[in-house]
């Protein structure tokens, strides 16, 4: 199994950075979001990701598109990420941006985001709605990584050029995610299915990287989220359990 190496989501005031939201789970205000490395259980199993991971890197490019699907909530708090980066598949640092539904009180909060470790990672303000279409990538020239993320429904979109000396480029993920809180892995909001198109690395489809096909489940076996085959550069991943 790979080490549990974690990238820490933490408070940040607002207004410290234009566009950007303060960073606050919703209805819990003690619990802190992390978006971590790869937790494995196996070569196909994770305790916290599920879809698909390549490490037959370097890589300089990541990208994908999907729909922001609708959060199911129940009075549990309850939370899921999905996003496109490079790295965080067997090392320490994680380079990515994506999308987000967590549940507190019977409510969905939808939002967007970026990460770079050991940057602190940022919650844009933008308004995000189930449904909305988005399209991500991250690539990198040399210690300076470029990451797009736009959501054409709601016409908005974020470049942000940031620089890691410590990245080492090895992995390239397009991810389900059951964040963590202090190491916790937090239950799953229940998103029902959520479908990656134009899933590529470097340029060329996921399935031509020889991406390990990955389940996560909790650590007792259970299945919570699981990926379909890919289909070209397409697939899905489909919640099961919180």
């Amino acid at each position: 199994m790979s080490p549990r190496v974690k990238t820490v989501r933490r408070w940040l005031c607002a207004g410290a950075l234009p566009g950007l939201a303060l960073l606050v789970s919703p209805g819990a205000t003690s619990t802190v979001i992390s978006h971590t490395t790869l937790e494995r259980l196996t070569s196909t199993q994770s305790f916290n990701w599920s879809g698909y991971a390549s490490t037959s890197g370097p890589f300089t490019s990541v990208s994908a598109s999907w729909v922001q699907p609708a959060g199911t909530c129940t009075s549990k708090a309850t939370y899921s990420s999905f996003w496109v980066g490079i790295d965080g598949d067997g090392s320490g640092s994680v380079e990515q941006t994506g999308s987000e539904v967590d549940c507190a009180g019977g409510t969905p909060k939808y939002y967007a985001w970026y990460e770079m470790y050991p940057a602190l990672p940022v919650n844009f303000s933008n308004v995000v709605k189930p449904g909305d279409h988005f399209s991500a990538s991250v690539t990198t020239h040399g210690t300076v990584f470029t990451l797009v993320i736009k959501d054409t429904s709601e016409h908005w979109s974020h470049t942000l050029n940031k620089s890691s000396t410590i990245a080492v480029d090895a992995s390239a993920e397009i991810i389900a995610e059951a964040p963590s809180d202090g190491g916790t892995t937090l239950p799953l909001t229940d998103f029902g299915t959520v479908r990656f198109t134009a899933a590529e690395a470097n340029g060329k489809s996921i399935a031509k990287q020889s991406p390990d096909q990955i389940t996560m489940v909790t650590e007792g076996g259970k299945v919570m989220a699981k990926p379909s085959a890919l289909s070209g550069d397409d697939f899905s991943v489909v919640w099961h359990h919180s």
